[in-house]
């Protein structure tokens, strides 16, 4: 996926508090937490939740997206590395590229309490007539995230779903607490000064809607990332189609039920 419009505030302690839950009032604070930071530790920082490397899932061919660092640009362009593009890299921007399954595993890693844990497919393995399993162990390792802001983090997140401002508000539900956060992935990069206009863009150069989220907030059981190609808004395009994973996987319920419900809600 090409740069990620909104999505980072999660990962990183910014100062949010006194933000109304909106992915548009978010990349202030975190150009600011990027411009603290500098480029050498927001690298690293990012590293950890296993971003600009593959996760090492049990599946071929898995790639690992591009964490830009001096180091990288310096080998790959020949250029130094420039103060604003650390800003740009705090916002998801610029050459900073992440898979899906990297967001899925990052947002697991907040829900597991700072926690990363290394994705699988294979659960056990078993030989042909052997009654016996060979389990695969959990790999797990802390991230050097604080109880303090890893709270702070996940109080945001619930407010994108609970809040009635929240950008995902409308797959809010009775039967479980979500914590989520909405953004786009830029198919395209908008020329400086020019203004992004859906109606003006070609189809298949629109932003693709994002929602990441987990739940239950209070003891989380799933964490999901989506993406949606060319549609644009992850409030309204991406939220429904998690909410209905999480339904099926939490509650068992059909899909068709939670479009109905989400529609209603709207």
């Amino acid at each position: 996926l090409r740069p990620l419009r909104h999505f980072g505030q999660p990962l990183a302690p910014t100062p949010t508090a006194d933000y109304p839950p909106r992915a548009s009032r978010f990349p202030g604070g975190q150009r600011k937490l990027a411009h603290v930071m500098g480029i050498d530790r927001l690298h690293d920082f990012l590293t950890e939740f296993g971003f600009g490397k593959p996760t090492g899932i049990d599946v071929a061919d898995e790639i690992g997206g591009l964490l830009p660092s001096r180091a990288w640009k310096k080998r790959v362009r020949a250029q130094p590395w420039f103060p604003g593009e650390t800003l740009i890299v705090g916002i998801g921007q610029g050459s900073f590229l992440a898979t899906p399954l990297q967001l899925a595993a990052a947002t697991a890693a907040l829900a597991a309490q700072g926690r990363f844990i290394k994705p699988r497919v294979v659960r056990a393995t078993r030989e042909p007539g052997s009654e016996s399993e060979h389990e695969f162990s959990r790999q797990v390792r802390p991230l050097p995230l604080s109880s303090r802001n890893l709270d702070h983090i996940i109080d945001t997140m619930s407010k994108v779903v609970e809040d009635e401002r929240g950008t995902a508000r409308h797959i809010r539900t009775d039967a479980y607490r979500i914590a989520g956060k909405t953004g786009t992935a830029q198919v395209f990069s908008v020329k400086q000064n020019a203004r992004y206009r859906e109606s003006e863009i070609a189809e298949h150069m629109r932003d693709h809607a994002l929602f990441v989220a987990f739940a239950p907030v209070e003891d989380p059981r799933i964490a999901v990332a989506v993406i949606v190609e060319n549609s644009g808004h992850g409030g309204s395009v991406a939220a429904p189609v998690a909410r209905q994973v999480m339904d099926s996987y939490l509650l068992h319920t059909p899909s068709s039920a939670v479009e109905r419900e989400v529609a209603d809600d709207r």
